[in-house]
């Protein structure tokens, strides 16, 4: 019969064969990835000095006898429940490194990078109200040109494209927009975008953005306008996009046919839509060699 508190050193462990050659198996840390040999005495050991492990037990399972132990010495001398207790999610999911019980330690979890990638200027027709819904107000915005360049290539945005807008009760817009962008070649080619996200903000920052007249005296500071962009195309010279992943963020611009750059943020890049000019910025997003 085990010791108390053996149930939990398991569940805090996952295990691997480093090479298929090896005879015994390495167990991993999930909460701070260190590798041991799978031995629960040492995994034990291990557990009682892992900070990671004991400020995540703290917070979620102060009943643990491996923590009960790290303080005062001794497990408790309760039965463990049989049934797996809750383990901390996100330290889990931050924390694990390996895909599987056969993947070797060596090959840790990708981080994705973002790089700056493209940016387009669009000019857009005075918005159509649909009218209240069920979910909010609807708003209909048509595209009447623009221009896009960046790393892949550079061209035009085609006149016809559409943002279907719903507006929440506090004025937290949805941004739903499909359109195609033509590259510069001879002979062109069609990438079909759709862009999704919110722009949200105190409810008088957004109030002033409905304002054409207040919309460029606003800081893109006090609102946040991010998107996801996917694209799509059948041509031979683009096929890469097609399993390219964007993000994006933007500022409103009111006056037609002012030029605007957009910078990159931290964790995503910059889109900027207006009821006139839309400048977006897109970081492609993929991680090195498997590389959203």
């Amino acid at each position: 019969m085990g010791r108390i508190g053996d149930g939990d050193i398991h569940a805090a462990f996952v295990e691997f064969r480093a090479k298929e050659s090896d005879k015994c198996l390495s167990a991993q840390c999930i909460y701070c990835q260190s590798i041991r040999a799978k031995n629960t005495s040492r995994q034990r050991s291990h557990l009682l000095e892992c900070p990671a492990y004991l400020n995540a037990m703290k917070e979620h399972n102060p009943d643990n006898p491996i923590l009960h132990e790290a303080v005062n010495g001794t497990p408790t001398q309760h039965t463990p429940a049989k049934t797996p207790k809750k383990r901390d999610l996100d330290t889990m999911v931050n924390g694990f490194q390996g895909t599987t019980s056969s993947a070797p330690h060596s090959f840790p979890i990708p981080k994705p990078q973002l790089e700056r990638d493209f940016q387009m200027s669009v000019q857009l027709n005075p918005k159509i109200s649909v009218g209240p819904g069920i979910w909010g107000q609807r708003n209909w915005v048509s595209f009447v040109s623009g221009h896009w360049n960046g790393r892949f290539g550079k061209g035009t945005v085609v006149p016809g494209g559409q943002d279907s807008q719903l507006i929440a009760p506090d004025l937290s817009t949805h941004i739903d927009a499909n359109y195609l962008l033509q590259t510069h070649d001879h002979p062109p080619a069609f990438i079909a975008v759709k862009m999704d996200g919110w722009r949200v903000g105190p409810r008088d920052i957004l109030e002033k953005l409905e304002d054409p007249s207040q919309i460029d005296e606003v800081d893109p500071k006090t609102y946040s306008f991010r998107v996801n962009v996917h694209m799509e195309t059948g041509d031979a010279r683009y096929l890469h996009l097609n399993t390219g992943m964007w993000v994006a963020s933007g500022v409103r611009r009111g006056t037609e046919g002012t030029s605007i750059e957009a910078l990159l943020v931290a964790a995503c890049t910059d889109v900027i839509s207006s009821q006139s000019s839309t400048t977006l910025i897109v970081s492609f997003e993929q991680p090195p060699t498997v590389e959203l």
